[in-house]
């Protein structure tokens, strides 16, 4: 298969994972970084041995077919225009967008040009909650009826050196990590149809518990600590707490329940794990893990696959449309809370596609890693 050309905007702590995975995928062709701040891109360039260039430089470069964009979430949508301005394909970090009227004008534009537009998270198409897709669908756990989803912590200032974007506008713990465990369970049940939520008055003001900054209060513009229920168009029920004010918990990230078993999904932001199953009388079982990618930081793996769906002409799994049908229902969180009303989703966007087999992404991972 014929690689791709990738040029890659936004150099920050991510674009390092980024860009160590990609060297396991040979459909990726890493051409060209750019950044905002030249000499970022020029030091993660020099890292990687990948020329370093301006934003316009790179999306002039007719051998790049896909920009990979690694901005800051405020800044996902226009970055993804000028990409789809630029006739090239736009694959971005999560969130898709900070807002979903805006999110929804860049898939829009991306269909009028005839263009892709994809997103992570791709920790779904990890080994683990591959295999537990596959449990699903296989028909163990019976009818889903219900589930839980659990992110709750302290905060990230008391370990990021910079927190302040995770308490503006897209921060949040909703937005922040939200996409990881929706994606995956729209992974494992299909689309939403319906969302109810609350959250409490935020403390106005956080201090940094890290250096350089201890001690500095942030500014907090956003819910913190966010709970709720997912109706999914399947009939289950999901509870889901989200949180940065939580000193701890004993929540396991993700339980699916059905009317035959219960099973256990490792945390989403992450690819591997083991997958328990309950039968209904029985006792806790793990879930053998046959599909791939199920050790290591796959942090390419929805990249690749676009790439690969393009020389194929196939849809790609971490598409734009459940991008947008995510950040539609973590919106909708917020909407609930302000309402007191259950919010209607109107995105129905296809089950990705199952990952069993992987000949045309190839599989060099171990030795990337090693």
């Amino acid at each position: 298969m014929k690689p791709v050309g990738i040029g890659i905007i936004g150099c920050g702590n991510i674009s390092a994972a980024y860009l160590k995975a990609a060297q396991g995928f040979p459909v990726l062709d890493i051409r060209a970084l750019a950044d905002q701040r030249l000499d970022a891109a020029k030091t993660r360039g020099a890292e990687f041995g990948i020329p370093a260039v301006t934003v316009d430089e790179l999306l002039a470069d007719p051998s790049i077919e896909i920009v990979l964009n690694l901005t800051i979430p405020a800044a996902h949508v226009e970055v993804g225009l000028q990409i789809l301005a630029a006739g090239k394909h736009a694959y971005g970090e999560k969130p898709l967008g900070i807002r979903f009227r805006d999110a929804t004008r860049l898939v829009e534009e991306a269909e009028r040009r005839g263009l892709r537009v994809g997103s992570a998270p791709d920790t779904f198409l990890g080994g683990a909650h591959q295999a537990a897709r596959r449990f699903v669908d296989e028909g163990h756990l019976g009818q889903p009826v219900g589930g839980s989803a659990v992110f709750m912590c302290p905060g990230h200032e008391r370990w990021h050196p910079d927190p302040d974007f995770y308490y503006k506008p897209g921060g949040g713990p909703m937005l922040d990590m939200g996409p990881y465990y929706i994606t995956d369970l729209v992974n494992l049940l299909g689309p939403v149809a319906r969302v109810a939520g609350l959250s409490p008055e935020p403390r106005r003001q956080r201090p940094i518990g890290s250096e350089p900054r201890r001690g500095q209060m942030i500014d907090v513009e956003v819910p913190t600590h966010v709970a709720g229920a997912l109706q999914f168009t399947n009939g289950a029920v999901v509870t889901v707490a989200m949180s940065f004010d939580v000193a701890g918990h004993k929540h396991l990230p993700l339980e699916i329940y059905g009317t035959e078993g219960s099973l256990t999904v490792p945390d989403p932001n992450h690819f591997g794990g083991e997958p328990l199953f309950l039968r209904k009388g029985g006792e806790w079982e793990p879930v053998a893990v046959t599909e791939p990618f199920a050790d290591g930081n796959y942090r390419s793996i929805g990249l690749a696959d676009m790439a690969a769906a393009i020389r194929q002409n196939r849809a790609h799994r971490a598409s734009g449309a459940l991008a947008l049908h995510v950040l539609e229902v973590m919106e909708a969180f917020g909407r609930s809370a302000e309402t007191g009303r259950f919010i209607e989703i109107e995105t129905r966007p296809e089950r990705p596609a199952p990952l069993r087999e992987h000949p045309a992404l190839g599989h060099q991972m171990e030795e990337a890693l090693s």
